[in-house]
């Protein structure tokens, strides 16, 4: 039949990994995926490694597993991947009640989510030279070379 539509396809230079039922609210999961997005792979491990939040270390392991998919799988470089996507969806909400006052019910949401971390391959550009605050009027070195002559 082929692939359902919601999955997307994945570049050349990409590895994704996914952690399907995480018994943790998506909101809660979500404040640390956003942590790393955009960012090296390399920093994204450190400040998840020392991030005091739980959920942390679900996002770790998921940011380790696609660093694996991606050097195993795909043969990309470690060294220069970015943390492309992460993103988190919502499962199954396992519903409980809990005995109140006069013969009620309180009602308690235990919410599952899903976690998906794709890591993308970039390559090195070498930064150009700007100089500092105190040379910005004063035009290129080249030009105050020439001036002076």
């Amino acid at each position: 039949m082929g692939k359902p539509k919601h999955e997307r396809v994945l570049g050349d230079h990409e590895a994704k990994a996914v952690n399907a039922i995480i018994r943790i609210s998506p909101q809660k999961l979500n404040l640390v995926a956003q942590m790393i997005r955009g960012k090296r792979v390399e920093r994204a491990l450190a400040e998840l490694s020392f991030s005091p939040k739980r959920a942390a270390i679900i996002v770790k392991q998921c940011l380790e597993s696609a660093v694996a998919n991606a050097e195993n799988n795909h043969d990309l470089d470690v060294d220069s991947l970015v943390v492309a996507q992460a993103f988190v969806g919502k499962r199954m909400v396992m519903k409980r009640f809990h005995p109140r006052a006069r013969g009620r019910a309180g009602k308690i949401e235990k919410f599952f989510s899903q976690l998906t971390v794709i890591v993308r391959e970039v390559e090195e550009q070498p930064r150009a030279w700007r100089g500092s605050k105190r040379d910005a009027g004063r035009g290129t070195p080249a030009a105050s070379v020439s001036a002076a002559e």
